[in-house]
């Protein structure tokens, strides 16, 4: 059972009440506010079911409220209340995100009705089992483009910048696909070495060249009857083009150091961040295989040409950071939130998503400032690669491993202050510490002298 409050918006302190004790009865908590500007304030705090409000308020109104509130959490659902003068203001609320409106006067019957159907609007927000979180209209449209073409079986190319989520794209696709039973074969053309792709692709017989021991199965069989991923496809040399563009015309492939060919049937999905058609004029991707794959092309958008799902997506990061740590909930303020969505984002979902963890992990305060998100060492900051050397940048686990055991060594070595400051529960700590310990082989009990 939801047990979070629902929040009453209302000058007329009456009607206030009046609603409040409708709610009561029916076993809804709920908590309370006499303008715009005092709910914000609640809203800021979270935990929030539901926002019930008048439209016609002093200081702030209903709909200045609404605009407000979204900004900040846009899957808070709102529950207008309108006077017959104002339903055209009532309608224009819900085409802006509110999820319904009441037109006074009402019944209690009416209220509990309108709340308890009350969730957030469909349209708003498409994460479902695609893992993309968005209520950007162009992306909207492209899961709804891609849910269609998933029940084909032709091929797809998904191109966009790194970090915009091609490749949950590329799951979403074969989920919704005939193909679903089976699980998705991906190989990333850029992370294996040029040696070694065609093996992987093709897969061997024993003794076929030096090192192989054994025979091995490639990824066209693996996706036998499922979908194939390549991932990056442009980095795959010409050569393998080629071979590629066969197997998907003939439907077979010979293992290296054999000649039987092997029926193969799967659905080619494939990602790039490069521009295949200019890759297609420099004479590195072969124009055959591009007129082959490229059946159906889906652009994802960069993250700067969707600000409006940064804070979704800010939400979205934030609770599943602290779920998977058990840390208590963290919120961004406004302020943390506007300097998100100003920026560029050149590393796309994949850099803010960095962002998010590192401050989550990192910072100690319940509700997170601008000078808490670390802005200064993303990559827009880093220095031009051609002026200096690379700089590696250290992973989420390196810093929350980091955090741990700087504020070990402030406490002493004391793991109950320690997990206290840290915002988790003891338990949690002495869960990272072993997991420490068995990675890098060193005790526990030496981390603790360390701290002291």
């Amino acid at each position: 059972m939801d047990t979070r409050p629902i929040l009453v918006v209302d000058d007329d302190e009456d009607l206030r009440k009046a609603i409040a004790d409708t709610l009561h009865r029916k076993g809804y908590a709920t908590v309370s506010a006499g303008n715009g500007r005092e709910a914000l304030e609640r809203i800021d705090e979270g935990g929030l079911r539901l926002v019930v409000t008048d439209i016609r308020m002093p200081a702030m109104d209903g709909m200045t409220l609404l605009r407000e509130a979204r900004k900040r959490n846009p899957r808070l659902p709102f529950l207008l209340v309108t006077a017959f003068g104002t339903v055209s203001q009532a309608v224009e609320a819900v085409k802006e995100g509110a999820v319904d409106y009441l037109l006074k006067p009402f019944t209690a019957e009416v209220l509990l009705e309108k709340v308890g159907s009350a969730q957030p609007e469909e349209g708003s927000l498409q994460k479902e089992d695609s893992g993309l979180v968005t209520q950007n209209p162009a992306m909207l449209e492209i899961l709804e483009m891609a849910r269609g073409v998933a029940r084909s079986d032709v091929s797809v190319v998904i191109t966009g910048e790194s970090g915009t989520g091609k490749e949950l794209l590329a799951r979403y696709i074969h989920k919704n696909s005939p193909r679903h039973a089976l699980p998705l074969v991906t190989v990333n053309c850029a992370s294996i070495p040029e040696t070694l792709l065609e093996s992987e692709l093709f897969g061997h017989e024993k003794g076929a060249f030096t090192g192989a021991s054994q025979r091995r199965i490639g990824k066209f069989e693996m996706a036998h009857q499922s979908s194939l991923l390549l991932d990056e496809i442009a980095e795959m040399r010409t050569s393998l083009q080629a071979k590629l563009l066969r197997v998907l015309q003939e439907k077979e492939v010979e293992r290296l150091g054999s000649n039987r060919p092997v029926s193969v049937d799967f659905r080619l999905i494939a990602t790039t961040n490069r521009n295949l058609q200019g890759e297609v004029s420099s004479g590195r991707f072969r124009e055959d295989l591009y007129y082959r794959i490229n059946v159906v092309p889906i652009h994802l958008p960069p993250l700067r040409d969707r600000k409006e799902d940064i804070p979704l997506l800010v939400d979205h990061f934030g609770r599943e950071v602290t779920g998977r740590l058990g840390m208590p909930p963290k919120r961004f303020s406004p302020g943390a939130l506007e300097a998100l969505t100003s920026r560029s984002w050149k590393g796309n979902v994949r850099e803010l998503k960095n962002v998010i963890e590192r401050a989550v992990v990192l910072a100690r305060p319940s509700v997170l400032e601008a000078g808490d998100l670390f802005l200064g060492q993303g990559p827009e900051e880093m220095p031009d690669k051609a002026d200096s050397p690379a700089v590696p940048v250290r992973g989420l686990r390196a810093m929350e491993k980091e955090a741990i055991l700087e504020t070990l060594k402030q406490t002493g070595g004391n793991r109950t202050r320690t997990a206290r400051i840290l915002g988790i529960s003891v338990r949690t700590l002495r869960n990272k510490l072993k997991e420490y310990d068995h990675v890098s082989g060193e005790k526990v009990a030496a981390w603790e002298r360390l701290a002291s």
